[in-house]
């Protein structure tokens, strides 16, 4: 699991850095503070802590602008400790508050917490723009339509669900979804991508993924 940090504190963003490597996870720290919400759209992360006061914005405009392009679940770890502040970090995106000085195992909890209702893997189903990937049955549903996809069709439509509104290359969907050399040709990710795009019109859903010209597609 890879989770981000924005603290713009140097001691406590390499504190907490260095205690959830020491439970296992993968961390990104972030001191570009004038470019976080470009910055965050290009980087693939599990979770995001998140601090409110900071350089140029505070978190909660940038929780704001990061929850309309990617759904990447975000906490906030801050010295405010207001019931208006934790009502602000609600408003704007965020899934948690904890206010500092915090205790590190409830922090530690409350991130194991978000991970696992974050995880598409505790679900069957993930549903958007009324259509429905079974993870499962590898099936789409829309209506009373349900086509079969292959594992590579899956896959791809699968990244797509898991990043809503963000536009996608085709750069980024072989460097996310496959390791192998031979999927390193774009050539048999394009082929993928018609024939799935060929499946989602015979259900009427053509425009599930739409073409964004010369930079990718976008759920």
């Amino acid at each position: 699991m890879k989770i981000g940090i924005i603290e713009d504190d140097e001691i406590t963003r390499r504190e907490l850095s260095k205690l959830l490597q020491t439970k296992g996870y993968e961390t990104l720290l972030f001191t570009d503070f004038e470019n976080i919400p470009k910055n965050l759209g290009r980087c693939v992360l599990d979770l995001v802590l998140l601090d409110v006061n900071l350089p140029y914005e505070n978190g909660y405009e940038i929780c704001k602008k990061v929850k309309a392009v990617q759904q990447t679940p975000i906490i906030f770890v801050t010295s405010r400790d207001t019931t208006a502040d934790e009502l602000k970090s609600i408003q704007s995106g965020g899934i948690d508050f904890i206010p500092k000085p915090y205790d590190t195992l409830i922090l530690l909890e409350k991130i194991k917490r978000a991970l696992q209702l974050s995880d598409p893997n505790n679900f069957r189903q993930i549903t958007k723009k009324e259509c429905t990937l079974d993870l499962h049955l590898s099936v789409l549903k829309y209506k009373d339509e349900t086509i079969e996809l292959t594992r590579n069709e899956f896959r791809i439509l699968y990244y797509f669900f898991m990043n809503e509104e963000k536009v996608i290359g085709k750069e980024e969907l072989l460097e996310k979804l496959w390791n192998d050399k031979y999927y390193l040709d774009e050539n048999v990710l394009l082929v993928n991508m018609t024939r799935l795009k060929k499946k989602l019109k015979e259900i009427g859903i053509s425009h599930l993924l739409e073409n964004i010209r010369g930079k990718g597609w976008k759920l």
